[in-house]
C-alpha cells in the first residue's frame, strides 16, 4: 500500500491554499476594476446632469428676459396709443392692458432674478461635480496601477508556487496519485485537511481509531464524512 508522509501532505495543503488565494486575487482584479470604473462613470453622469441643469436654467432665464423685452415693447406701443386715444373706452382699455402687462412683466422680472440666483448655485454644484470627477479619475488611475502591480506580483508568486507544487507532488507514488489528483480537481485547496485530536478539521467529524492508526503509519486516509485527505498537523 502507498504511503505518504504528513510533511508532504502539509506542504501540499499549504501550496494549494496559497495558490487558491493568489488565483482568487487574480480573478477578482477585473471585477474590482469594473467597479471602480462604474464609480467614475457615475461621477461623469453627475457632472453631465449638473452642467445640463445650468444650461437649462440659463435658457429659461434668457427666455424670460426675452418675454420681458416683448412686454416692454408692448407697453411702449400702448403708451403711445394711450396719448392718441380717440375715446374714453379706448383709453380705459389701453390702461387695463398696460396694467396687466406691467404686472406680468414684474412677475417675469422677479422670476428671472430667482433664476439668476439659482444659476449661481447650479454653477457651484457643477464646479464641485467637476472636482469630484477629476479626483475620481485620478483615484481610478492610481488604483489601476496598484492593481496591475499586485496582479503581476500574484502571477509571479503563482508561477513559483506551481513549480513548488509539481516538485512536491513527485513525492507521491502508487495508486494514491490518481485518488489525490481526482480529489484536488474536485475540491481544490479544500481537498486536504488536518486531523486534530481525532477530528477532521474539514467537517468537524471524528475519525475511527483504525483511521487514526493508519494516519500515524503514513497511509493515505480519507475522511468518511467529507472525503478530504487527512494529515497529522505539526
Amino acid at each position: 500500500m502507498s504511503t505518504v508522509s504528513a510533511a508532504t501532505l502539509r506542504a501540499l495543503h499549504r501550496l494549494h491554499s496559497q495558490l487558491s488565494d493568489l488565483r482568487e486575487q487574480i480573478d477578482r482584479a477585473p471585477r474590482q476594476l469594473t467597479a471602480r470604473q462604474a464609480a467614475v462613470t457615475a461621477l461623469e453622469a453627475d457632472l453631465a446632469a449638473a452642467t445640463q441643469a445650468v444650461t437649462d436654467a440659463r435658457r429659461a432665464a434668457d427666455n424670460k428676459q426675452l418675454d420681458v423685452k416683448s412686454h416692454e415693447a408692448k407697453l411702449s406701443n400702448w403708451r403711445t396709443q394711450l396719448n392718441s386715444a380717440s375715446s374714453n373706452k379706448e383709453y380705459d382699455t389701453l390702461k387695463e392692458q398696460i396694467a396687466a402687462v406691467q404686472m406680468a412683466a414684474s412677475v417675469l422680472e422677479d422670476e428671472t432674478l430667482d433664476l439668476l440666483e439659482r444659476i449661481d448655485g447650479l454653477i457651484g454644484e457643477a464646479t464641485r461635480a467637476k472636482s469630484h470627477l477629476e479626483k475620481g479619475r485620478n483615484d481610478f488611475l492610481a488604483f489601476q496601477k496598484q492593481l496591475e502591480e499586485r496582479v503581476a506580483s500574484a502571477r509571479a508568486d503563482a508561477t513559483r508556487l506551481e513549480a513548488d507544487l509539481v516538485a512536491t507532488e513527485k513525492d507521491l507514488s502508487g495508486d494514491f496519485v490518481s485518488d489525490y489528483r481526482r480529489l484536488v480537481q474536485g475540491k481544490g485547496a479544500e481537498a486536504l485537511a488536518p486531523c486534530e485530536d481525532g477530528v477532521c478539521q474539514g467537517c468537524g467529524h471524528s475519525i475511527t481509531a483504525n483511521m487514526h492508526s493508519e494516519l500515524l503509519m503514513s497511509k493515505p486516509t480519507f475522511c468518511k464524512s467529507c472525503g478530504v485527505l487527512l494529515y497529522v498537523p505539526e
